[in-house]
Formats: structure tokens, C-alpha cells, sequence
């Protein structure tokens, strides 16, 4: 008789099914973090790893932010939890007025949820939800982007264009178009923004032909792409989908998960930019990844046309048990105490030029075929190497062994330090990244 496997004990790395992980090769070398502050992680053998990526993205205001601390203890002595369907508490209404005071034009209502990928998904029912009120509910389909990320949902992995996140699937939401992607040849090694391609957003056009306006709920978009190895926009782009959409009655979404919060030297790429959306969904950076945390902001015409109904009647069927979470709503207003006590979206802007000139520096390295940078963020392509990521991969697992953590996405690294990265720390990432480059040659 075959024995009984023997259960995972505590100090085994079996039971723990990791997210997007090759969960047997990183179980055979495992790269663990046991300590955070300002803009390092350490290893349990005392290593100090420089965070390249605030986090995934997300720690803006660099690692164990004492004020945080403080908001969250302090809100959890009063009171844990409250439920957000037909009750409410103090935090939720304070921090949306908050954001609402913090965002462009008239996107002045706040919906919040626990990520980004509830943040997308609530964005698309919103969009539905809003034409159907409307009289409009023939407006079902969606229109995303290749290469674009908005979350593991199956509505963002419909809307999304990463095929590895969506051939394993198959369910997807019917009726959605792509847009083609922005990341041309032509482009290679672009300062800021890339000088071709704002043609592009007129497949929109060709959308709108094959399937008419009156069957098109809305188009999503990351006005940096992310995921994907950081893209930024070529100049026009975006302005031109908002005059697409506007001409067709089409709502326009930005997935700001990334972008939001600063990353671009703006409180929001929508700022940067000069382009309202319709929705845009948050996450990341909204708490400082303390407490998971997400939201999608609406526009007032969105909000009031989902308030046409008996004042009794339940606006939008859609929420979740931690929507509004105290805690999350308590971190989530200290953080911006931080952005506006310490002036961090400006010094993201001001930071941002000798970012530039650290990251293209490293232009003419071995395999180096692309360099992309956009506020603090940049992404940086390499010559592949066997099967796709290969040499990604070997990189990624290089500059964590040289002290630095990077992102990996294929055969690029995307790089987004805290907003709170030194010129000095900045100068550390850009020599790590070249021995690594090197090393990976």
C-alpha cells in the first residue's frame, strides 16, 4: 500500500502556489525578501537589494512609511471593518472627496475595490451599466489594445492583449476588438514620448465601420503600457482616441494602475497628458501596496446618468465586501498626506530628465535593441536569446544576484523606482543594470 504524501510543514515551500511564477524553478533557488525601508529590500541573508520597481509598481512613497503605520493602527483600534452596501463610514466619503479634489476636469466620483483587476472589471460594468441607462443597451462591445494589460479578470484579460494571460482561458467576453500596439521600429531608443505613430488610434475608425458606434460601450487603454515592457504613447495618440470616441459617443477608459499617482511627474497620465477619460481605474500606488486597494474615478456625466432610476432603487449592481475597506481607506488618505507633504509628484518631474539621461546611457551595451522612458519609468529591450524570455529571464535573475530588482516581461526589463529614489540610488540602478547587460551577453 502507497503511503500518504506527507503534508507541507512551515519551513517548506511546497504548499504555497505561486502567482505568476515557475513555481518548481524558483522552489529549487529561491529568491526570498524578509525587510523593507525607503528604497531597499533585504534578503534573509542580510543582502540589500535595491527596489527598481517599487514593488510592482506600486510602493510610490518608498517602503515602511511610518505615517501609514500610524493611520492603519489608529483606524483599526476604531473600528475594523464596515460593509459599503447601504452603510457607509466617515474614511470612504473623506478620501473620495480627497481624490475627486485631486483629479482633472470633472471626474469627481470615486468606486473602489481591492486591485486593479477589480478596478477594470468595475469600469466595464460602469461603462454597460451607464448606456444601458441611457437607453443605449445595444452598446455592448469593447475595444482594448495588443499588448496591453488590465489585470487577470476575465474581463481585463479580455480587453487585454498579452496572449500568454489569455490562451489558457478560452472564456472570454464576447464582442471585444484590439487596437494594434504602439511599439514600432521606427521609435527604437525615443526620448519621452515617441515621435510616430498617433495614426494608430485611427483603427478606431475602422472599428467603428465594421461594428457601428451604436453596438461600442468603450475603449480601454494604459496611456503608458506597462506589462508589456513600458510604452509610452507616441505625441497624439491618445488625443486622438479622445476625439474618436467623442465623435462616436463611446466611452474612454484609462487603466492608470501604473501611471497613477505620480509615476509620470503628474498626479495622473491624464494630467500629463491633457486628456480626460471617462473612467479611470487606479490601484497600485493609491495605498502605497499596504493594504490592497483599488478604484475607478467617474466623470459626473457617467455618475449622473447611472442616477436616473427611484431614488430607491439600487444605482449599480456591482460591489464588493472590501470595497471601502477602513483600513485601506486610512492608508490610502495618509499616502496622500506623503505626496503632498514631500512634494512627490513634482520631484518624480523634476527626477525625471536624469532619469532619462541614466537609462540612455546604457544604449550601445551588448543586445541592447530598444530603450523607452517616460517620467520615473523606463523599459529597456534585449536581443533574444533561444526561446522568448530567455534572456529576460537570465537578466532578471542577474541584477537580483548584483543587488537590484528589476522587472521582467519577455525579453525586456521595465524598470519604475519609488518616487523617493536619490540621484545617488538612481546612479546604483544604472550601474547594476549595465553589469547586467553585460553579464548577460
Amino acid at each position: 500500500m502507497t503511503p500518504p504524501a506527507a503534508k507541507p510543514t512551515a519551513n517548506n515551500l511546497e504548499a504555497f502556489f505561486m502567482p505568476f511564477t515557475a513555481n518548481r524553478q524558483f522552489k529549487k533557488n529561491p529568491r526570498m525578501l524578509v525587510k523593507a525601508k525607503g528604497v531597499h529590500y533585504w534578503t534573509p541573508e542580510g543582502r540589500k537589494i535595491i527596489d527598481g520597481t517599487a514593488g510592482l509598481w506600486c510602493v510610490n512613497a518608498g517602503h515602511g512609511r511610518a505615517e501609514i503605520k500610524a493611520a492603519i493602527a489608529q483606524q483599526l483600534d476604531e473600528m475594523d471593518y464596515a460593509p459599503s452596501f447601504q452603510m457607509g463610514h466617515p474614511k470612504a466619503f473623506e478620501l473620495a472627496a480627497r481624490h475627486a479634489a485631486l483629479l482633472p476636469g470633472d471626474l469627481n466620483h470615486a468606486f473602489y475595490c481591492n486591485s486593479g483587476s477589480e478596478a477594470v472589471d468595475s469600469a466595464l460594468k460602469i461603462a454597460l451599466a451607464y448606456h444601458r441607462a441611457r437607453g443605449e443597451g445595444t452598446r455592448t462591445r469593447f475595444v482594448g489594445r495588443e499588448r496591453g494589460y488590465h489585470g487577470v479578470g476575465f474581463g481585463g484579460i479580455s480587453v487585454g492583449g498579452m496572449v500568454n494571460n489569455r490562451k489558457w482561458f478560452g472564456a472570454m467576453l464576447p464582442g471585444v476588438d484590439h487596437l494594434p500596439h504602439t511599439h514600432l521600429p521606427k521609435n527604437a531608443f525615443s526620448k519621452g514620448q515617441p515621435e510616430h505613430g498617433a495614426e494608430l488610434a485611427d483603427e478606431l475608425e475602422r472599428i467603428v465601420g465594421l461594428h457601428d458606434a451604436s453596438n461600442i460601450a468603450a475603449v480601454i487603454v494604459e496611456p503608458c503600457a506597462g506589462s508589456a515592457g513600458y510604452l509610452p504613447p507616441p505625441k497624439g495618440y491618445l488625443e486622438r482616441l479622445r476625439q474618436i470616441c467623442d465623435r462616436h459617443g463611446i466611452l474612454l477608459i484609462f487603466d492608470e494602475v501604473i501611471t497613477g499617482f505620480g509615476r509620470l511627474g503628474t498626479a495622473f497620465a491624464a494630467d500629463k497628458f491633457g486628456v480626460i477619460p471617462d473612467l479611470m481605474t487606479v490601484a497600485k500606488g493609491i495605498s502605497n501596496a499596504t493594504v490592497p486597494m483599488g478604484g475607478v474615478f467617474v466623470r459626473k456625466t457617467v455618475f449622473d446618468g447611472l442616477m436616473n432610476g427611484p431614488e430607491n432603487a439600487i444605482d449599480l449592481f456591482h460591489g464588493y465586501t472590501y470595497s471601502a475597506h477602513p483600513l485601506a481607506c486610512a492608508a490610502a488618505s495618509a499616502v496622500l498626506d506623503i505626496y503632498r507633504d514631500e512634494n512627490l509628484f513634482e520631484r518624480a518631474a523634476e527626477l525625471s530628465p536624469y532619469w532619462e539621461d541614466g537609462v540612455h546611457s546604457l544604449k550601445g551595451l551588448p543586445n541592447v535593441t530598444d530603450i523607452r522612458n517616460l517620467g520615473l519609468a523606463a523599459g529597456i529591450d534585449l536581443a533574444p536569446q533561444g526561446p522568448l524570455g530567455t534572456r529576460g529571464y537570465a537578466a532578471f535573475t542577474k541584477a537580483f544576484e548584483l543587488g537590484l530588482m528589476v522587472r521582467q516581461s519577455g525579453d525586456a526589463i521595465a524598470m519604475s523606482p519609488p518616487l523617493v529614489i536619490e540621484k545617488a540610488q538612481i546612479d546604483e540602478i544604472i550601474d547594476i543594470t549595465a553589469k547586467t547587460i553585460k553579464a548577460v551577453a
